[in-house]
């Protein structure tokens, strides 16, 4: 099941800190889609992953936002 979070407006370390938040509700397996407007997220969420065992399936920027999709596991 693919889920979303609204992450925009947020500054490090909220994104990160909202990511953790989320994925504790989910089941291995679901896809969480973060949009974020801050540009560090491309490095913090990613770190995270690695740290915790999720799977970073796709980082998309454009000039205002950060998408990044993850695979809980």
């Amino acid at each position: 099941m693919t889920h979303q979070l609204d992450a925009r407006r947020l500054l490090c370390p909220l994104p990160v800190i909202r990511v953790q938040t989320k994925v504790k509700e989910l089941a291995a397996g679901d896809i969480l889609e973060v949009t974020c407007t801050d540009p560090g997220v491309v490095h913090d969420i990613p770190a995270w992953c690695r740290v915790h065992g999720h799977e970073i399936m796709n980082i998309v920027q454009n000039k205002m936002e950060v998408i990044v999709t993850i695979k809980v596991k």
